[in-house]
């Protein structure tokens, strides 16, 4: 029971637990409109490869790459996540425009296997 939604969307109740995956805030949201459960800013793509990638389609293959292997030294939260997904729904947030070329997209593929 997992799925990716984005930030700016409405609320839903049922978004279930709501997981921030974004290392910064998103611009122009309220701590209350966020209604987020947790922050994983520790899941989300270091600093250098979030800078790297900067949103470009074309280089998504090779962040996804690049995440994937900075993600196998968070196997403790990705365990956690998934064990909660077993339990209720988890949508993971992002802030990201591209709804398709975001970490959020890749978290989802990983936690699904």
């Amino acid at each position: 029971m997992l799925q990716t939604k984005r930030i700016y969307d409405d609320y839903e109740d049922t978004d279930g637990y709501r997981i921030l995956v974004d290392r910064l805030w998103p611009r122009g949201i309220s701590k209350e409109r966020a209604h987020i459960d947790e922050w994983a800013k520790e899941i989300a793509p270091s600093n250098e490869l979030r800078e790297w990638f900067h949103h470009d389609p074309t280089r998504f293959a090779e962040f996804k790459t690049k995440y994937k292997h900075e993600l196998q030294e968070k196997s403790e939260l990705l365990a956690a996540i998934k064990k909660r997904a077993k339990r209720q729904r988890v949508t993971l947030l992002y802030g990201a425009k591209d709804e398709t070329h975001n970490q959020a997209q890749v978290l989802l593929e990983l936690l699904k296997k």
